[in-house]
């Protein structure tokens, strides 16, 4: 037995001296060449990390992410934490470096396909003339001073034994390249693609980029080759082998990509996967073999992926991630590596770096921008495209590690070129902010004043009553949002509830009207959408008012918003603007349900940073002159409520805003906190009416098609715009409503005028929009006597338009008013009267033919009526919900007291325009 232990402890011995642990007092940071993964990974969490915090707060500033990763390496150099003792030679030795220059060149090859791939030369054609003036002019004039500037250079840094021609074209490149990919980031986050200013710098700089590699791979063959003639064999294959990408190998591609249904659905299969990913590799070893570095052949297989039907976007993103967030960065922190600014401690090496920095920036800025003023661009224009094209960042860096490879570079004149980089990188959209700002390119407001006095020619016609709105602004962010998009935008189409004659209580077009006059026709107006229009034949009788004769319109704009990130997916999504109009899957879906129900729907898609997405909803709906723009805020998925589940179906139904004080095992989209501060942003910017849907899994029923409303109306400019909006939407002969005026008893009243604000966090008399910490927050103080006066009299005068039988209405609204059920309550606490009100009428309509409810609540975050705080947080007391500030900023007193005590109802939250509201 003794024995026996011997050997299983001799054998333990063994085992673990081969395989090695912190166990048996191994250190990782010890390099092991039998296995370096360990160190491996500590060198790429430590360059991650670094990347990522320091990308971080320039991203703010609207830099590139390549200035975060060289500044990362950099740091982790010689020229930082270099000094600090043994940590170069523990973490960044120089015997693990060719493992992480191996993952780098790997990670360069894909990066320089991707780039490739976001060349598209059909962008060549659009205003060839002066793109062509601008990429010659931009790259001639630079690259002769480049050389001009490589003399001096040559004779300060360079030591002798360097070819002086080789170095001179080297330095050429670097100083008249252009980063054709950063710079297609910086115009889609400025939303330049889509401007003169962009199409111009796009095309230039592809024709820049393109030539550039062209006498980058001419200038490492120069050096590769012994002699001139090896050096003219090594171009005439890069040439040939090019040739035979572009044409043999492209046809064959595409016709697999069409073969395997890749290009017909816009994705690309696994087979495909395989076979892009062996051409890049192959391309790649052809290249490095016959003399040119293996990032050209990386370059050329990018050439020859097809752009049709969004078949290069699903590539890219299969692959982008890997590359950008892993392998990219380790890349240019090994560029940093190699950056010692300790170098240049003198100041001639000063001198030249920063004689670099302005030959570089005014050659191609004086160059381009004199080209675009030639071609008749504007002054701040041709700044704008001059700046743009000083830009340098990832194609740069690239070019100087391979001029340092090729030892035509030494270590100081590499540091030179490299801050050089850094520099013209970091002020290009500064520069371009400063001389084209967006109040320039923005000329909708002069387009809506060149309309004032005139706007009836431009709008569609509109009904007598003036709150029946016609056209709107539709948000769509995600696929999960079109059941509440499609609900609300059934409700819009009235069309149906327009009637011949003006009795009260008009009854349903018979089919045999239909005989008797034109009442129906359907306009074809554009290829996705028609128009459902009405006529009355005059010559009817009996009628009490005039009778409608136009043509009535309901015009949506979809607008589909994008997130525009650093992902080389997101910037050829900008690019291919135009096409996702067409190709977008939900703007396809909502499209087809706008023909289906006779709305005409026009569709844009904007691609803009998260931050910018209420600046650019606020913008599109003072293009469009939209008189209300929706926002749907849906659940992930949306229950349909079936005759014979109304029960399941109230069970299923949940809180909105669930996902805000516990844990669920679904997240609810509405519990997003991120969304919710957009839509308080947007409630803070846009210049329209707004109404927030938040869509609970309340639809129609598909048995009875019948939809119920509710509006607690307590006054103010937002709950009129409420009444208002509800009484069109009634129109529909489906439609039925409650409308109930709630007063505050006169005691409760006067003992809540001490309340203070407006709600639990809202500040009083404030008299301008307050910014908190957590988002933007309308918050308007209470009123003075005489807004109040003004408030209660516009209250008055609209409830007695529609309350009092002997008003006359206009067929429309008549039969809307026929519909809707109108009372009037008080009550010491009117938000608990309101939760009871309810859900008494969602029981009341579930167990009616099926019937849902949609509450109507006016926002009241500005120029309320009365103050309701105190009462709800009494209610979240009461419930014991733990909800936080965003419900009632985002909601209203009103939709937050709703959601406290779980009404089974989806929500209808409207706010009035600023000059709606001003009384």
């Amino acid at each position: 037995m003794g024995q026996f232990a011997q050997q299983l402890e001799e054998a333990a011995r063994l085992f673990s001296r081969a395989e090695g642990g912190i166990i048996t007092g191994d250190i990782p940071t010890d390099y092991d060449a039998e296995n370096p993964f360990r160190l491996w990974v500590i060198q790429v969490v430590i360059i991650i990390i670094i990347t990522q915090l320091l990308a971080l707060p320039l991203s703010k500033l609207r830099q590139p992410r390549v200035i975060a990763e060289v500044i990362a390496g950099v740091l982790l150099g010689p020229t930082v934490m270099g000094r600090i003792p043994k940590f170069q030679e523990t973490i960044f030795p120089e015997v693990a470096m060719p493992l992480l220059n191996i993952t780098a060149t790997i990670g360069l090859i894909l990066f320089l396909f991707l780039v490739g791939l976001e060349i598209d030369t059909r962008m060549l054609k659009r205003n060839v003339k002066a793109s062509f003036t601008v990429s010659f002019a931009g790259l001639a004039i630079p690259l002769g001073l480049g050389a001009a500037l490589g003399v001096g250079l040559y004779r300060e840094f360079i030591d002798p034994s360097v070819n002086q021609g080789h170095f001179l074209l080297f330095t050429a490149v670097a100083i008249g390249i252009t980063a054709f990919p950063v710079l297609c980031r910086i115009l889609s986050e400025l939303k330049l693609l889509d401007s003169n200013v962009g199409v111009i710098v796009l095309s230039a700089g592809i024709g820049n980029d393109v030539i550039g590699w062209v006498l980058l791979a001419l200038t490492v063959a120069l050096v590769n080759a012994s002699t001139g003639l090896s050096a003219l064999y090594i171009l005439l294959a890069t040439l040939g082998y090019t040739l035979f990408l572009l044409y043999p190998v492209r046809w064959g591609f595409v016709w697999l990509a069409r073969r395997t249904g890749s290009l017909e659905e816009g994705a690309p299969t696994t087979f495909m996967m395989t076979v892009t990913l062996l051409i890049v590799f192959i391309s790649a070893f052809f290249t490095d073999i016959i003399g040119v570095h293996a990032i050209f052949g990386g370059f050329i297989a990018g050439l020859i992926i097809p752009h049709e039907n969004g078949f290069a976007i699903s590539l890219v993103e299969k692959i982008e991630d890997l590359v950008s967030i892993l392998l990219l960065p380790i890349y240019f922190t090994l560029s940093g590596l190699k950056t010692n600014l300790g170098l240049l401690n003198d100041g001639i090496a000063w001198g030249y770096t920063i004689l670099i920095c302005l030959v570089a920036f005014a050659s191609k800025f004086l160059a381009c921008a004199g080209s675009a003023l030639v071609f008749g661009f504007k002054w701040r224009e041709a700044g704008a495209i001059g700046s743009l094209m000083s830009c340098k960042g990832l194609v740069e860096l690239i070019v100087l590690n391979i001029g340092l490879q090729a030892r035509v570079l030494n270590e100081k004149t590499f540091s030179m070129f490299v801050v050089h980089a850094l520099v013209l990188t970091f002020i290009t959209t500064p520069l371009t902010l400063l001389f084209y700002p967006e109040r320039y390119r923005n000329v909708a407001a002069q387009k809506k004043d060149a309309r004032d006095g005139d706007e009836d020619k431009h709008l569609p016609y509109k009904p007598a009553d003036s709150e029946m709105k016609t056209k709107f602004s539709l948000v769509l962010e995600k696929v999960e949002q079109l059941p509440a998009a499609m609900t609300l935008a059934q409700l819009l189409q009235w069309n149906d509830s327009l009637v011949t004659s003006g009795t009260k209580t008009p009854a349903p077009i018979q089919p045999k009207d239909l005989k008797e006059a034109p009442t129906l026709e359907i306009k074809e107006v554009s290829a996705d959408s028609s128009v459902m229009t009405h006529e009355k034949d005059s010559s009817a009788s009996g009628t009490e008012v005039p009778p409608i004769s136009t043509q009535t319109t309901i015009s949506i704009e979809a607008l589909r918003l994008i997130e525009l990130t650093y992902r080389t997916s997101a910037v050829l999504k900008s690019q291919e603007a135009e096409t996702l109009i067409y190709n977008d899957p939900v703007l396809s879906i909502f499209r087809s349900f706008g023909y289906l129900n006779n709305l005409s729907v026009s569709a844009h898609v904007s691609i803009v940073n998260q931050d910018e997405f209420s600046n650019t909803v606020a913008q599109h709906a003072l293009e469009a002159e939209s008189e209300l723009v929706i926002i749907p805020w849906s659940r992930g998925t949306t229950s349909v409520l079936l005759e014979s589940d109304v029960q399941s179906h109230s069970q299923q139904a949940r809180n909105p805003f669930d996902g805000v004080f516990h844990r669920t095992t679904t997240q609810d989209q509405t519990s997003s906190v991120v969304y919710s501060e957009f839509i308080r942003s947007v409630f803070l910017r846009c210049p329209s009416d707004v109404a927030l849907f938040v869509d609970r899994g309340a639809t129609t029923s598909p048995v009875s098609g019948a939809q119920h409303l509710f509006l607690p109306f307590f006054g103010g400019p937002d709950d009129r715009l409420a009444l208002s909006f509800l009484v069109q939407l009634c129109a529909r002969s489906f439609v039925t409503a409650t409308v109930v005026r709630m007063t505050r008893s006169e005691d409760a009243a006067l003992s809540n005028t001490k309340e203070g604000p407006l709600s639990p966090l809202s500040p009083p008399n404030s008299p301008h929009p307050h910014v908190t910490v957590a988002a933007a927050d309308t918050v308007y103080g209470a009123h003075n006597t005489q807004t109040r006066l003004a408030s209660d009299t516009a209250d008055n005068i609209l409830w007695d338009r529609y309350t009092n039988p002997s008003n006359t209405h206009s067929p429309v609204i008549t039969s809307a008013l026929s519909r809707i059920t109108f009372s009037e309550q008080t009550s010491a606490t009117p938000l608990h009267t309101v939760t009871e009100l309810v859900k008494a009428e969602v029981t009341r309509a579930e167990a009616t033919l099926g019937r849902t409810v949609i509450v109507f609540a006016g926002r009241s975050r500005r120029m309320a009526v009365e103050p309701l705080g105190r009462e709800l947080r009494q209610l979240i007391s009461e419930t014991g919900s733990h909800i936080g500030s965003s419900v009632p900023k985002t909601l209203g007193d009103v939709g937050a007291a709703l959601v406290v005590t779980k009404a089974n109802a989806s929500l209808l939250i409207l706010q009035a325009s600023a000059k709606s509201a001003e009384l």
